[in-house]
């Protein structure tokens, strides 16, 4: 908020509280002067109601006995210079004895009050009729009533009419004068009000947002609000305690985050040194098996050299016998590239790939092993879209490790002759709790009819060296190597599993949305 805003709102906001103020002490001023002039009119009432019993002995004690015309003018004039509008004096048999006055519409009235007044012996006030006032409708007139006394005993009974007009009529005056000494009071002391809390307040906050505005982080304390010991000077200090903590929490952070950046390099780099420790271990494992297959082509080269030396045989059988010797040498040359494949650091990095191929490649690597002798591996790979966004090295690392471990599974059962391994896909829809769109993904399942996971350890079967193998037959970083490489493709993967019957290893992988490119689709 600019300063001139803040004047503005301070200048409305006392204007008001000081026209509030005036206008309620312009209401209480009236209604206690409107209460001061009515009792001024009842006290001269009474005095005109003495005045007449004073002279009320001059005349005969008999009864049905009427006043002097002389009477009757005397208080004519007095009731006119009193400027009551009406009288009525009646005797002590409630007769009407005088009657006068310019407006007596409350002659009805004035007769009853005299009469009450004289049974009663009291003096009695009450308010008729309707006018408005000053701020709303009030009583248009004021009849006083009372009993005249000679010696000691009620002789008559008097009740005159007090107009209220002329005390409304005085008030207005007074109230135009006082609405114009609110005005103009109120326009003063604003103004002076103003003058004084922009001394006190506005002026130290524009220093402290100039102060503020010209801030830098390597600067010292800076603000500073010299005049006395007060609110402002306690916020420059808070000001200045809360920036150096801040510049303080500032280096702290700085040096918390550097400390972050190293120890997440480091976890990268572990994670890294992890996958390829568990992929030289999967390598190692392979290499028993390898070797023994490469011994049958290696064996049947040593044949054909044999032949090749003898000099009986046609040239037509050299020919067969190098093609024979040629082709033997490619496919253990296919066997040791696919070892190197799979055991060299991944460098493709991610790409739109086939996870059909990548089974299908992995699979015919691992064809090869002893373990694999006895088992039959069933592909059910009927989801429409394979395509997913991964390292394929990362891939074959994933299906080897379930394929070896479903292996594994099935051997362990003595005399089993009907050991098999089924690998399915399908593509399935998921719908998240806090969204409205179908996610697509693509779901593997490993399944095997091995000797199962007890129950009791299937919840851990993904965390870090554990194994269920004997000692020797695994490190226990197989399967939580493969968790952390799904969950780093936003992936998903589970187990389940019946001691006895069976283990099925399910993934879920994210499907590639855009279309696959020659380049993309490349497998190396």
């Amino acid at each position: 908020m600019s300063s001139s805003s803040l004047k503005t709102n301070i200048t409305i906001h006392l204007a008001l509280l000081l026209l509030i103020a005036m206008v309620l002490i312009d209401f209480v001023m009236i209604i206690v002067a409107q209460k001061a002039l009515l009792r001024s009119e009842i006290s001269k009432g009474d005095v005109f109601i003495s005045g007449i019993g004073s002279n009320f002995d001059v005349f005969s004690e008999s009864k049905n006995v009427a006043l002097p015309s002389a009477y009757h003018k005397n208080l004519d004039r007095r009731l006119q210079y009193a400027g009551f509008s009406c009288a009525v004096v009646m005797d002590a048999d409630k007769n009407q004895i005088y009657s006068g006055g310019s407006n007596c519409a409350l002659q009805g009235e004035l007769q009853a009050l005299a009469g009450q007044a004289i049974e009663s012996g009291e003096k009695t006030t009450r308010f008729f009729g309707s006018t408005w006032g000053i701020f709303w409708e009030q009583s248009q007139n004021l009849v006083v009533s009372a009993p005249l006394l000679k010696k000691d005993q009620i002789a008559a009974g008097v009740s005159i009419v007090l107009p209220l007009e002329r005390i409304y009529k005085t008030l207005r005056k007074t109230q135009y004068l006082l609405l114009v000494y609110i005005l103009v009071n109120t326009a003063v002391l604003t103004l002076i009000g103003l003058y004084r809390l922009s001394r006190v307040t506005v002026k130290p906050l524009q220093t402290l947002v100039r102060r503020a505005d010209g801030y830098q982080e390597d600067g010292e304390t800076f603000f500073l609000y010299e005049k006395g010991v007060n609110e402002f000077g306690k916020l420059s200090k808070a000001l200045n305690s809360m920036l150096k903590k801040i510049a303080e929490d500032k280096e702290e952070l700085q040096r918390t985050v550097l400390s972050l950046e190293k120890a997440n390099l480091d976890l990268i780099q572990a994670q890294k040194e992890i996958v390829r420790a568990e992929k030289l271990a999967t390598v190692g494992r392979l290499s028993s098996g390898i070797a023994h297959e490469i011994g049958n082509p290696i064996g049947i080269i040593g044949g054909y050299l044999d032949l090749l030396k003898q000099n009986d045989i046609s040239d037509d059988d050299k020919t067969e016998f190098l093609v024979r010797t040629e082709n033997e040498l490619q496919r253990i040359n296919q066997i040791i590239k696919e070892l190197l494949d799979f055991s060299r650091p991944s460098s493709e990095g991610e790409k739109a790939v086939s996870v059909h191929e990548i089974i299908q490649d992995t699979i015919e690597a691992y064809k090869y092993q002893p373990s694999m002798a006895d088992i039959d591996v069933h592909l059910s790979l009927k989801a429409e879209n394979d395509t997913v966004m991964a390292d394929p090295n990362q891939l074959r690392q994933i299906f080897l490790n379930l394929t070896i471990n479903a292996a594994d599974a099935v051997s362990s059962i003595l005399n089993r002759m009907d050991g098999n391994i089924t690998i399915t896909s399908e593509v399935v829809a998921d719908t998240p709790a806090e969204s409205k769109d179908y996610v697509k993904r693509l779901a593997i399942n490993f399944i095997d009819n091995g000797i199962g996971i007890a129950e009791e350890s299937l919840g851990n079967i993904f965390d870090p060296f554990y194994t269920t193998k004997e000692p020797g037959k695994g490190t226990g970083l197989g399967l939580s190597v493969c968790f952390m490489i799904v969950e780093g493709m936003d992936g998903e993967m589970k187990a389940t599993s019946k001691e006895g019957e069976g283990t099925t290893m399910t993934l879920y992988l994210p499907l590639y949305s855009g279309e696959k490119s020659a380049e993309d689709g490349k497998l190396s």
